[in-house]
């Protein structure tokens, strides 16, 4: 057969398995059926270049193990009784080339026995071996390659190979990235960790099939049942996934998961996407994988490993090496509260580093006790309470439980968010991991070893009587999102309910509740409101009860939003945070609104005197600034702009000069002109082309018609970028950009992320006047490149005044919000009208 006719026979074989996939799937018959399908289609190559009957051609790796997913590669090994010729080099080079031209991406290896033992101390490579299948060949030859593979592996020192390897791929692929669009093969609880236990069964000798893990009695039949239930439905995934993605792509993004629900026939609710209700169901998998994978190894490591060392903790637990484990394996059964015990006993010693293999399996089993008279009885309500009261430990404990499916089932509304994903565009994590490191994230402000991240954040909780106060609104704050309604609201009621049951005094009952309903009352305030202006902290301030009630706050927000991703975290949103929760602290304790106009012109006229720069020198500048000037700007900010300005207050050419922000991210650039139509739309041109994110536009037009605009700029790329090496690049361009009167044109609209477009929010505008009158421009949209600069076009094309700009990015999510002004705003539904126009452009 001529390849041209072996390959036309390969397409037509592998469309009929599909076909036949669509029609009834069954994951292990069409693995097993497409490896058989290649390896005649392999063969027939082999044969038709006759090669010598003394060489062995073997399938390795996943081919040889007869799993091979639709768009995988092959992987083989021509294995030779001697070193090739230069003849048989070439006639294997044809072979490679024929099998390539047939349709197969190959990869392939050429070794002796002895090359192959060799290359076999890499652990990738040894376990490639192991799984070797004969083709084609001496099959002798292979049998003498599976003895000196056997001779020379140590099943120990392949167990801590393994081991090391699945640690390093978590870490690898445990990254946020792959928390929303998980890899099915490499993350945490996919195929891999499945294959790491059979890999290093087969090594040991315990068999290489689940029903082979039961007879060696590692596994039980229900637990081999699950295995492979579980097994299969990621091998189903990941054979769907190859055939919608045309290739050999194992990642569940965003594009994909709303067709994989349609071909598993998985619909939307209420309340969840069809998608979300798929990738719940895929965490709930990968949360039992991790299980199965954490028990067998444990089990596989006690019998390679078999250690005597045990001392007692106490009458029902004693320690086995560094894991905790259960004198009696029935001891959850009859004993439920032992449950919680456990885990206040892994916090009190810090030298276990978790549970038997035996008491896993316990728990697992013992789940099922945890219902209603488990989550009544006092003894478990006190248990419960002491492991948010322990000093150390809270994070790792509220993970085990929440992976041994202890937290949900003792609060069966975090039960329910188990999974749930969040596409707001900028969640990166579930709702329970998000929970999970919103705790994690106040926890760490308690370690001193962490304290130069923070400094506010860990004096403050340092201070902070019963901390554990925290924890719990942080484990309530987000526990009714997905119900519908406002989850806010929600939560204070599930809150409030945990509280009474459990004992907590009043007090510390009414800041929980009053922490989980008003937990995005801060950062909203900070976002998105002028924290200038004095009315704004007093309006804050009236909702806060007391200087604890502040602190609580402040710390729960900082953790909420470090919690979110690590994109949406940044130094200007600490400012922001930290400024309005000292401006708050100073309104609390005094009772009045602070004359800051006044104390910041005493603070910069201080800071001026340093440079020797008399007050008659800045008089003719300071004269041209109203009051608003000096309550939006810090000291520091109107010192440095009348150094620069103070000789040339009457200037023709723009000036721009740009210095290091003092938050330690971003660059400062102050923009002084003449004021004229477009600028701001100009200065944001400039900047969206420079990839540079605007984070805070100060907008001011002074008493004789100049324009002098303060941003606080960030490289959108790079969070590392050296700053000190653009601001030349940035003064010398952008006063060149500003000197040429032509009016640019709007900025083209970036191109949209891969979030924003699966799952895409309608823009939001709205224009409403504050308690002073003010129009406020609040615009919620997908954030694109050039976002903020086509917005400033169209303000400048409607003759809009602008005074103030906040920019708050929250993923792929921009909230920005503006104080405007203008004539024109004053008349009929003009308002309307822009706002009609910039949800036209935003859509």
């Amino acid at each position: 057969m001529t390849i041209a006719l072996i390959r036309e026979s390969l397409r037509t074989a592998r469309q009929v398995l599909r076909q036949d996939y669509t029609d009834q799937p069954n994951p292990t018959r069409y693995l097993r059926t497409h490896s058989k399908t290649v390896d005649a289609h392999v063969m027939e190559v082999w044969r038709s270049l006759t090669l010598p009957p003394e060489l062995a051609l073997v399938a390795v790796g996943g081919y040889g193990r007869a799993e091979l997913y639709p768009k995988s590669d092959i992987d083989l090994l021509v294995l030779l009784p001697q070193d090739a010729s230069a003849e048989l080099e070439q006639r294997l080079q044809t072979l490679i080339g024929n099998l390539w031209d047939i349709g197969l991406e190959v990869g392939h290896s050429v070794r002796t026995i002895a090359q192959c033992i060799q290359e076999s101390s890499d652990v990738t490579v040894q376990t490639n071996l192991l799984e070797g299948r004969l083709l084609i060949g001496s099959a002798s030859l292979f049998k003498d390659l599976q003895s000196a593979l056997l001779e020379n592996l140590d099943p120990r020192a392949f167990y801590v190979a393994k081991q090391q390897e699945q640690i390093q791929r978590h870490t690898r692929y445990i990254d946020t990235d792959f928390n929303l669009e998980p890899n099915l093969k490499e993350s945490p609880g996919g195929l891999r960790d499945l294959q790491t236990v059979i890999w290093i069964s087969r090594a040991s000798g315990f068999g290489h099939t689940w029903q082979a893990l039961v007879k060696a009695e590692l596994i039980t039949p229900s637990e081999a049942k699950q295995a492979a239930h579980h097994e299969r439905f990621l091998q189903d995934l990941r054979i769907r996934l190859h055939y919608l993605s045309g290739r050999h792509d194992d990642r569940v993004v965003f594009e994909y998961q709303t067709p994989l629900a349609e071909q598993l026939g998985i619909t939307a609710s209420p309340q969840l996407r069809a998608s979300e209700r798929l990738m719940r169901r895929y965490y709930q998998t990968k949360r039992a994988v991790q299980q199965l994978n954490a028990v067998l190894l444990q089990t596989m490591r006690a019998r390679l490993f078999p250690s005597a060392e045990t001392y007692p903790l106490n009458e029902r637990f004693i320690a086995r090496d560094d894991k905790l484990e259960a004198r009696d394996e029935m001891l959850f059964e009859t004993t439920p509260s032992a449950i919680l015990e456990s885990f206040i006993l892994l916090q009190q010693h810090p030298r276990l580093t978790g549970f038997s293999a035996q008491t896993l399996r316990a728990l697992w089993r013992a789940r099922y006790k945890i219902g209603a008279d488990f989550r009544t009885d006092p003894v478990n309500r006190q248990l419960f309470m002491d492991i948010f009261r322990q000093p150390q430990g809270l994070t790792h404990a509220l993970r085990r439980m929440n992976q041994q499916d202890i937290l949900g089932r003792y609060i069966p509304a975090f039960g329910r968010v188990v999974g749930q994903m969040q596409h707001d565009l900028f969640h990166v994590y579930t709702v329970d991991e998000h929970i999970l490191m919103v705790i994690r994230n106040l926890r760490r402000f308690t370690l001193p070893i962490h304290a130069h991240e923070f400094p506010l954040c860990s004096k403050l909780i340092v201070d902070f009587a019963r901390p554990e106060v925290l924890y719990l609104a942080g484990l309530f704050h987000d526990i009714a999102k997905g119900r519908g309604g406002d989850h806010s609201k929600l939560g204070r009621a599930d809150a409030s309910r945990f509280c009474k049951q459990h004992g907590l005094m009043r007090e510390d009952n009414e800041l929980i509740v009053w922490l989980v309903e008003n937990h995005l009352t801060m950062s909203a305030t900070a976002q998105k409101q002028d924290l200038s202006d004095q009315d704004v902290i007093a309006t804050f301030a009236s909702k806060i009860k007391n200087e604890r009630y502040l602190t609580a706050l402040f710390l729960l927000t900082v953790a909420d939003i470090r919690g979110t991703s690590h994109k949406v975290w940044n130094a200007w949103k600490g400012k922001l945070l930290e400024d309005l929760f000292q401006s708050t602290k100073r309104f609390l304790s005094s009772g009045k609104i602070a004359d800051q106009a006044g104390e910041a012109r005493r603070l910069a006229g201080e800071s001026l005197n340093l440079y020797a720069i008399h007050p008659d020198v800045y008089k003719l500048l300071w004269t041209q600034f109203d009051n608003e000037y000096f309550t939006r700007h810090e000291p520091h900010e109107i010192a440095w702009h009348t150094r620069l300005l103070a000789h040339r207050v009457n200037t023709d050419a723009p000036i721009v000069k740009a210095r290091l922000s003092r938050i330690g991210e971003g660059m400062q650039v102050l923009v002084y002109s003449p004021d004229k139509p477009f600028l701001f739309a100009k200065i944001c041109n400039f900047f969206a082309r420079m990839s540079y994110n605007i984070m805070e536009a100060k907008i001011l037009t002074t008493q004789h018609g100049y324009a002098l605009d303060s941003f606080l700029v960030m490289d959108a790329n790079d969070a590392k970028t050296e700053y000190r090496d653009v601001m030349n690049y940035i003064e010398y361009e952008l006063t060149q950009h500003l000197s040429n009167d032509e009016i640019s044109k709007a900025a083209q609209g970036g191109r949209v992320s891969r979030q924003l477009k699966h799952f895409p929010i309608a823009p939001k505008v709205d224009i409403e006047r504050d308690e002073k009158g003010h129009f406020i421009l609040s615009i919620i949209a997908g954030d694109r490149p050039g976002l903020l600069a086509r917005i400033a076009h169209v303000l400048a094309q409607n003759d809009i005044e602008l005074h103030s700009a906040k920019i708050n990015t929250l993923g792929a999510r921009a909230e920005d919000t503006f104080r405007i002004g203008g004539k024109s705003l004053e008349h009929g539904n003009v308002a309307e009208k822009l706002c009609e126009e910039l949800r036209q452009l935003l859509a």
